[in-house]
């Protein structure tokens, strides 16, 4: 049982690393649109971004040893759950990052900003969560968590993403609630941040 337990950490670490590739080709490899001209932008967002890369940097550096070892020792049924777990987060992330990017076109930045003539962007995957790449992070942040770090370093991980995202989202949405005061304050209300069927 130990060593089938070991071999579907292997595959599950195997897909989650596939996965991370593809959720990187999204953003880099992607075909460009047309820029569009910043109207206003946070700076202040990039203290989440660096919050945020500490989170996935504390997941890669602290793995759990020995390599590919489960992260509950003897309770293979538990661990089988949680590889599992993994990979639907990490093909989720992939999945739901895509359609982000796609429904926003030009208005996606690394930075808090809009853009002239900027759409509020409510429908597709924006029906389930406002922040859906953010989403996405977390996502493949938890996924990378359960096949290689520690369960510690996973939980202050989270915390820190938590709070890095955070940051981001209140300064992204200070700029979209005073651009669409009513359309935005209505959106808010009925749509979850970045945790799908959570409030936050």
């Amino acid at each position: 049982m130990e060593k089938i337990s070991y071999y579907v950490t292997a595959v599950s670490f195997a897909i989650v690393i596939l996965c991370w590739f593809i959720f990187a080709g999204t953003f880099l490899l992607r075909k460009k649109p047309e820029s569009g001209k910043d109207s206003v932008s946070a700076p202040k967002s990039f203290i989440g971004i660096a919050l945020q890369g500490v989170a996935f940097g504390l997941v890669w550096a602290l793995q759990r040893a020995p390599f590919l070892s489960p992260v509950i020792d003897g309770q293979y049924a538990l661990n089988l759950i949680f590889d599992i777990f993994a990979i639907l987060l990490s093909v989720g992330a992939v999945v739901m990052a895509n359609a982000a990017i796609k429904e926003l076109g030009k208005q996606w930045s690394f930075q808090a900003r809009l853009i002239e003539d900027h759409q509020l962007a409510t429908g597709g995957v924006y029906r389930i969560v406002r922040h859906p790449i953010y989403a996405a992070m977390l996502g493949n942040l938890l996924a990378t968590g359960i096949v290689l770090s520690h369960w510690a370093a996973l939980i202050v991980a989270a915390l820190i993403f938590f709070i890095g995202t955070k940051i981001r989202t209140v300064a992204e949405e200070k700029l979209l609630r005073d651009a669409f005061p009513a359309e935005y304050e209505e959106y808010a209300a009925r749509v979850p941040a970045f945790i799908p069927l959570v409030k936050i």
